[in-house]
């Protein structure tokens, strides 16, 4: 975490719906000991990112998207949607009143936006709140990896956890839906494996979801950028913009199940999200049960792909102004 001048703050009554926007200097937010976030989980969240271009000018990428998934996550969490043009404001004039701790065009950083809404009312009765609180902080953030992308890293195939139940809220940005990665992802990591990579929950047959990203397989030879369709996948908007890039390059684009074996079919696989764009994955490695013993590996191209380079680079300079927005991702600070 690092400070910066302030961050916006909203709040919703029953008597008065939503509030006018406030900037606020603390990073502190008073709270009441019965708050439904506390208790029961009531809290979604969003991220995504605002870029200074060569001409002075700072764009946030896609903004309408995050409204409309933070939509999705309070309709199935029982609170208030922030209307659509309230969102895209409330992001522009948090990023307009810290534009000095936008990182400057050429370095590769971005300043980070994290709204955040949560149920702030006290219920001790599980209900939902009569109050909720939307916070957006920022925060500046270089490259994720300096130079652009990393070498591929190994993922592990996670068995004895799932992330998400097929009818739960795996589709939806909730806050407990990332507390529940953190032990996962730490024995994971302890193993030697940076990443984990879960499964559908329900069959353990197909591919899921990286802990924090969706997954990507690229067929090189069929010319195929292929992702999970799932009710319990989180729709990535870095995926979705990917997507995109991918069908205009002439890719054949297949949102569809991805059975565990049809990785070995896959020339480079990607975990993507708002944090990184890409990270490449050399390897999905399976273990025996009870052991640390390899059982299946699959393994991807040990190099950073050409492909994985060109959808980046493509997302990148999209991001910085260093090529057409054709499809108007990015919306001006002024």
């Amino acid at each position: 975490f690092r400070a910066t001048k302030s961050h916006l703050k909203m709040t919703w009554t029953e008597s008065d719906g939503w509030g006018g926007a406030e900037l606020v200097g603390s990073p502190y937010v008073n709270l009441h000991i019965g708050a439904t976030a506390l208790h029961y989980g009531q809290s979604c969240f969003e991220g995504l990112k605002a870029f200074a271009h060569e001409d002075d000018t700072v764009h946030i990428f896609r903004p309408d998207e995050n409204a409309k998934r933070l939509q999705s996550s309070c309709e199935r969490l029982m609170m208030p949607p922030v209307p659509h043009d309230v969102f895209i404001q409330a992001c522009k004039d948090v990023v307009k009143d810290n534009m000095a701790y936008v990182p400057p065009y050429g370095s590769g950083g971005a300043l980070y936006l994290r709204p955040l809404l949560f149920g702030s009312g006290p219920r001790i009765g599980l209900q939902p709140a009569d109050e909720y609180t939307l916070i957006i902080l920022v925060i500046p953030v270089g490259d994720y990896y300096k130079g652009g992308l990393a070498s591929p890293c190994d993922a592990l195939i996670i068995e004895d956890f799932d992330r998400a139940a097929p009818r739960g809220v795996g589709n939806v940005k909730v806050a407990g839906n990332y507390a529940a990665d953190l032990l996962p992802n730490m024995l994971g990591k302890k193993k030697g494996y940076p990443i984990g990579l879960y499964l559908d929950a329900q069959t353990q047959t197909n591919v899921e979801e990286f802990s924090t990203s969706n997954f990507v397989g690229i067929d090189n030879d069929a010319k195929k950028y292929v992702t999970p369709k799932s009710p319990s996948v989180l729709p990535s908007i870095t995926n979705k913009s990917l997507m995109q890039i991918a069908a205009d390059e002439g890719y054949e684009v297949e949102r569809r199940d991805i059975p565990v074996e049809e990785m070995e079919r896959f020339d480079e696989v990607l975990a993507v999200g708002t944090a990184v764009v890409v990270t490449p994955i050399g390897s999905a490695t399976r273990l025996e049960e009870d052991s640390e013993a390899v059982k299946v590996k699959y393994e991807f191209s040990e190099e950073v792909g050409a492909t994985t380079r060109k959808f980046y680079d493509i997302v990148r300079g999209i991001q910085s102004g260093e090529m057409e927005d054709k499809h108007e991702w990015n919306f001006k600070v002024e």
